[in-house]
């Protein structure tokens, strides 16, 4: 611990995991913890979310849990109020939630490619409708959204709506950066590549048209010239950098975390 964030208030939404072990949401809430932070766990999975609480308490962090989903303003707005009620304000606010549903515009149905623009743009816009406000004035604060791989090159599978949401979320990204940097706040998109967490066991091995798990495990060997998938604390180390003052020059732009796939050309 070098207290990177100490003093801070960090707000991670998706800080659960869909299955035992280390989601990017989980590691980046316990990291911004050992680094002094005072994190909000987020998450519309309550058991979920106490899970990530004790594991920063049990290091001897301090923690919130709060549950919202983030696609609804009303429940977002009321874990707002209920942070600040607490802790007075919110230094960083790290937008992780995010899934996918395989299928190009023949197969997807309209309710599922909406259903991807609200969960993975759509949400984004709410929680920063709910917290740039308080970041304005404090006069400082960070955002840090995750996109995704799959919104800068199609990867061999469709998810269209996936792919155009995450495509989206840069360019809001870069709208938020733009707007709100003479109010001292920065935005930024990390990206990750192929990462090894609970989710691809759980959602992405058994979605149709994916590769099982072993499958999904073995192709890094091979596609990434780093030789292997990362993992959530890869994802998570880049947001504490992008959290922390060591990123105080960093905004509007994007942080690849993938192992140097996207500088393949095939």
């Amino acid at each position: 611990m070098s207290g990177r964030l100490a003093g801070k208030v960090a707000l991670v939404t998706g800080a659960g995991s869909v299955g035992p072990g280390w989601g990017n949401g989980r590691a980046s809430a316990v990291l911004f913890a050992r680094e002094g932070a005072r994190v909000v766990v987020a998450d519309r999975d309550l058991s979920a979310a106490a899970e990530t609480e004790r594991l920063v308490v049990e290091e001897g962090g301090e923690a919130m849990v709060a549950e919202a989903d983030v696609t609804h303003l009303d429940s977002v707005e009321a874990m707002v109020a209920a942070v600040l009620a607490r802790f007075g304000r919110i230094d960083v606010l790290h937008n992780n939630v995010g899934g996918s549903v395989t299928g190009g515009p023949i197969e997807m149905s309209v309710d599922d490619f909406r259903g991807q623009l609200d969960l993975n743009l759509t949400s984004v816009f709410i929680t920063c409708k709910a917290v740039l406000p308080a970041m304005v004035r404090q006069g400082a604060g960070a955002v840090i959204n995750v996109g995704s791989i799959g919104g800068l090159r199609h990867l061999g599978h469709d998810h269209v709506g996936y792919s155009a949401s995450k495509s989206g979320l840069v360019q809001f990204t870069r709208q938020i950066a733009v707007r709100y940097a003479r109010d001292g706040i920065r935005c930024n998109t990390v990206i990750p590549g192929m990462i090894d967490t609970p989710l691809l066991e759980h959602r992405v091995s058994r979605q149709k048209g994916r590769a099982d798990l072993a499958t999904l495990r073995e192709e890094a060997k091979t596609r990434v010239p780093l030789g292997r998938r990362g993992d959530a604390w890869d994802v998570a180390y880049a947001a504490l950098f992008l959290a922390s003052e060591e990123a105080k020059y960093v905004t509007g732009t994007e942080l690849l975390v993938d192992g140097g796939l996207m500088a393949r050309s095939a």
